[in-house]
């Protein structure tokens, strides 16, 4: 279709011809210019592998509904979107995340059983930071004829932007006009991993970009640089790695290929790159770089990253219930818990592994990731990770929210012959803890198969209002149990 006429002048260089993002490039000025955000991020993938590399370990089996505010921020008439449009990028989201958008079929044959469900559904806010009533949708005007993702300019009133609401609470996006990255590139949108700033975590994408009406222009015009950029919020990264072209570059996730760099517009399949073939670029999943129209789908191993930062890093946000595809049943969708999580361990390790291990327990881990690349990010700082405590203890966040049940933090269960601990990995290797022979083990197992069989009953409905109340109180009573171990 033809691009959309303007409604009002603006700069001509203010949409690119093809997708850019600028996450990764935010990801290494927060690495050169924040304290600590290393070594969160460090400590941040090596839960996520953890939780990756044991299949199950994730325990929001059910699916998880994030608040949304969106920050219109508009110089002119065509940036200041509407209400309309802004719902139709929250059916977009809904689609995509839950594997529900009609495209997903267009996947080539060899690829259709990588599709998967996220379990995660979007609404905008209902209520905001002061408890009053709201659309989840806020307009600020602006003089500003640009904003800057190396700035993070649009995150902030005093620099013509919007301030975010509590993003351990919100998922804040903004939308905007000529988006600029340090290079003064036009951009689609970018996004923070977890574990950066909470003043300017969130998602920023173009207006034009932005759903699928009003001034949403092709071949952006579908939604889904807003479903790229969120994956990145839930800490997902490039298809190819952010290696350049380098084919040595790592996504931290199994089931994608390895591929040369980024895909653009709509390639032809088999796009065949860094010796994949027969069946080449998974170019189709929405953390490629092609247009709208040629991304449709998610991976199971992204889904598990997803959700192992819905369980970690993300882990106030967002509401729980079985999964049903007419939506949320009202009488179980209960917050996650934002307080006394730390309760449960007091001291918490202050060094990370040395370095990432070159093998896996056989006997642990079957399926592991592609190599971890040499490099966890571009220019690595030196001491990025260092040596785990040797006394077996754990990370306060460690300890996360379980699937559906809502009253208290609940880690991983504990797996049969492993011991009271499990490994710390980095970049989806593990290292293995020692471990057998604590009388608490044969009790927390119990208590774990417990929670999963109530967890299997409520996806199935046949919960009783009973066995939820146990299954809210057990959650933190093994959360306490595995506390104990080691």
């Amino acid at each position: 279709m033809p691009p959309r006429k303007r409604t009002e002048s603006a700069p001509t260089d203010d949409v690119p011809t093809r997708r850019i993002c600028a996450t990764d490039e935010v990801n290494e000025r927060l690495l050169r210019t924040v304290p600590g955000y290393a070594d969160t991020r460090s400590e941040i993938e090596n839960r996520t592998g953890r939780m990756v590399a044991f299949e199950g370990a994730v325990l929001r089996t059910g699916c998880t509904s994030i608040p949304v505010v969106v920050h219109v921020v508009h110089r002119t008439t065509a940036e200041n979107i509407s209400d309309a449009q802004v719902q139709s990028q929250i059916d977009v989201l809904n689609e995509d995340f839950r594997a529900r958008n009609a495209d997903r079929t267009n996947t080539p044959a060899p690829f259709q059983g990588l599709v998967a469900d996220a379990r995660i559904t979007f609404r905008l806010a209902t209520t905001d930071p002061d408890g009053n009533p709201t659309n989840g949708i806020t307009r600020t005007s602006t003089s500003r004829t640009s904003f800057n993702s190396e700035a993070d300019d649009v995150k902030s009133a005093s620099t013509g932007g919007a301030d975010p609401w509590p993003a351990d609470q919100y998922l804040n996006i903004w939308t905007c006009g000529n988006l600029r990255n340090s290079r003064n590139e036009a951009l689609l949108g970018y996004a923070q991993f977890p574990g950066g700033p909470a003043a300017t975590d969130g998602v920023v994408v173009l207006h034009s970009a932005f759903g699928t009406t009003g001034s949403a222009t092709a071949p952006f015009d579908r939604g889904r640089t807003t479903t790229h950029e969120i994956g990145h919020w839930l800490n997902l990264r490039h298809i190819w790695g952010d290696d350049g072209t380098g084919c040595s570059g790592d996504d931290f996730v199994a089931d994608t290929p390895n591929a040369a760099g980024p895909n653009f517009g709509a390639p032809t399949f088999p796009n065949i790159t860094c010796g994949n073939g027969p069946h080449g670029d998974l170019f189709m999943n929405y953390m490629d770089y092609v247009d709208d129209a040629a991304m449709f789908m998610f991976t199971h191993g992204q889904v598990a990253r997803m959700q192992a930062a819905l369980d970690g890093a993300r882990s106030t946000i967002g509401t729980t219930a079985p999964c049903r595809d007419k939506g949320f049943a009202d009488d179980i969708v209960k917050p996650l818990p934002t307080e006394n999580v730390k309760d449960f361990i007091k001291e918490r390790p202050k060094e990370l592994v040395k370095e990432p291990v070159k093998e896996l327990p056989k006997d642990v881990v079957k399926d592991t990731p592609k190599d971890t690349p040499k490099e966890f990010v571009k220019e690595r700082p030196k001491e990025l990770v260092k040596e785990l405590p040797k006394d077996g203890g754990f990370d306060p966040k460690d300890f996360v929210e379980g699937p559906d049940f809502p009253q208290g933090p609940v880690v991983q269960p504990v797996q049969p012959g492993l011991g009271g601990q499990v490994p710390f990995v980095l970049g989806g290797q593990a290292r293995g803890a020692a471990g057998g022979g604590d009388p608490l083990l044969p009790l927390v197992q119990q208590v774990g198969a417990l929670l999963w069989a109530y967890s299997s009953a409520a996806q199935q409905g046949t919960l009783s209002p009973r066995d939820s109340a146990r299954w809210q109180q057990l959650s933190a009573v093994y959360a306490q149990l595995v506390a104990l171990l080691g």
